[in-house]
């Protein structure tokens, strides 16, 4: 079986991720791939490389990721374009991870941060979504990268919201409480998981 993992900006997931590696599973994280991928010589370095050429190079040959991060959000096409040469490498990553990982583990998880965004809904038997309260997601992300409120409230706007993503889960972790709360709701979903139906 594999579980896809996915929330909002601030809502909790790492924390989910960490609770599931102590249970004991692998989690794949696309995050991680991401940057495995654009450390120098990666498949996504070379394809940005290839791209936009070395302006988007530190001295050092690693990759500026503040200048390619202005670059690629400053206009919609850029955007556009960033995502498919970046999209379809890291999906061909992830999914041959998926494939080694098949054949070793019976249960194992995928963190994917825009799984819905980018449609990986039908590569998992369930969708795991940590969500919280916009509210307290603000609160969250105001004090962990100290941001205004406007700051905050303009980055969780420029994602789905987690109430769009509720549909497509077939568990939402409901991260509005404490850490204890939350450790038990995980700790309950693995036990449905390994429990015979």
């Amino acid at each position: 079986m594999i579980i896809g993992l996915t929330g909002g900006i601030a809502s909790g997931k790492s924390t989910v991720v960490e609770m599931i590696k102590d249970a004991g599973y692998k989690v794949i994280d696309a995050d991680q791939l991401v940057h495995d991928l654009q450390a120098q010589g990666g498949r996504l370095y070379l394809a940005l490389l290839d791209w936009l050429g070395e302006e988007i190079l530190l001295p050092n040959g690693e990759l500026n990721r503040s200048k390619l991060g202005q670059l690629i959000f400053s206009n919609e096409e850029m955007r556009h374009q960033s995502s498919e040469i970046q999209g379809t490498i890291i999906r061909e990553e992830l999914a041959a991870q998926r494939e080694r990982l098949a054949k070793e583990e019976d249960v194992f998880f995928m963190d994917i941060p825009l799984l819905i965004e980018n449609g990986y809904q039908d590569w998992f038997d369930q969708i795991w979504l940590v969500a919280v309260s916009p509210e307290v997601q603000c609160q969250r992300l105001m004090k962990r990268n100290h941001l205004s409120v406007e700051e905050a409230k303009m980055r969780i706007d420029s994602q789905m919201s987690l109430a769009e993503k509720m549909p497509y889960a077939s568990l939402v972790l409901d991260n509005n409480g404490s850490l204890d709360d939350l450790k038990e709701k995980v700790k309950s979903a693995i036990n449905d998981l390994t429990s015979p139906s």
